[in-house]
């Protein structure tokens, strides 16, 4: 038997928090890019600082808004009758992700494992479901070695190779290069989003330990087919590679005891799905993202109306 999720959060709701993430950041954000070189002035080296100085600002502002978007979004869930809780607090919040910010960047980067780990943590174990809290059980440790392995080194190494190819050929391949590197890099994250996103569901739920079941190549080679299909059609086949990939590791995904186990899914209508989602999409932009709200609740019903858990028979040794 499934038991299908539900998305009850109403735009009304969501458009309160909406309104000022739009004029505390997007609006400013958009004119500091447009106007950026009135910013960035090239006999004042010095001038950098306080363009980032005024992002590193929009940053802390936007997520202080979206701290209240997540927290709508935890609490819009509904799973057999019980809508999830969140409990966590904006001071908490703020706390840990300015913190984490400052040492990111006195680290030069290298704090930010520690810092992802936080505050992906905090989200997750601050929420309940019928009184029972959800673990995240990832480590800052293992994320760092993912990071390492999977981005910096290889994208040190390519950068160094590029580096070597530059000085050599000079700039008469500079086209030809900037795609080349684009392309690496491409294939380069594929193996970190498949580590990442591997990391981030290991999460305790009562007695159950929730991961993934996957396989490296097989699910890298889905990701790749699914980037590819949306890179050939300009974009447009995005929204459907999205809910492709998250119907192939919602399969792949499993809540297990010792005693029971649970699989989870999703009901793919590709055709009906792709139109819907465009629809919203479009509909938010021709309204400059005033409709955003809507669109985001009813696409999260829609695609919570279709995910489900259903238990799975186990086998007695």
């Amino acid at each position: 038997m499934k038991d299908y999720f539900t998305f009850n959060l109403k735009a009304q709701k969501l458009l309160s928090v909406w309104i000022p993430f739009l004029v505390v950041f997007v609006i400013p954000y958009v004119y500091l890019m447009v106007n950026i070189k009135d910013f960035i002035d090239p006999h004042h080296p010095t001038s950098i600082f306080g363009f980032y100085g005024i992002l590193i600002v929009l940053v802390i502002l936007a997520y202080a808004i979206i701290f209240y978007m997540v927290k709508l979004t935890i609490e819009g869930i509904e799973y057999k009758g019980n809508h999830f809780v969140f409990d966590g607090t904006f001071g908490q919040f703020m706390g840990q992700f300015i913190l984490g910010i400052f040492l990111t960047i006195i680290t030069l980067g290298i704090y930010s494992p520690w810092f992802i780990t936080t505050i992906h943590k905090f989200f997750v174990n601050n929420t309940s479901h019928d009184s029972n809290k959800l673990e995240f059980e990832g480590t800052a440790g293992k994320l760092f070695k993912i990071l390492l392995l999977t981005t910096f080194l290889p994208i040190l190494v390519l950068i160094i190779v590029m580096v070597i190819v530059q000085i050599k050929n000079g700039q008469s391949n500079a086209t030809t290069m900037g795609y080349f590197i684009n392309v690496i890099t491409l294939f380069i994250m594929i193996p970190y989003m498949y580590y990442f996103y591997k990391w981030v569901v290991n999460v305790k739920f009562r007695e159950y330990a929730i991961r993934w079941e996957t396989g490296f190549w097989n699910s890298c080679g889905k990701i790749l087919l699914e980037i590819f299909l949306s890179i050939i059609t300009i974009g447009i086949f995005y929204p459907l590679a999205i809910l492709r990939l998250y119907q192939y590791f919602l399969d792949r995904t499993f809540a297990v005891s010792e005693i029971s186990k649970k699989g989870f899914g999703y009901d793919l209508e590709a055709g009906k799905d792709f139109l819907f989602i465009w629809g919203q999409l479009l509909l938010s932009l021709i309204t400059l993202g005033i409709y955003y709200p809507w669109a985001y609740c009813k696409i999260n019903s829609r695609i919570f109306s279709k995910t489900y858990s259903e238990k799975i028979a186990v086998e007695i040794v």
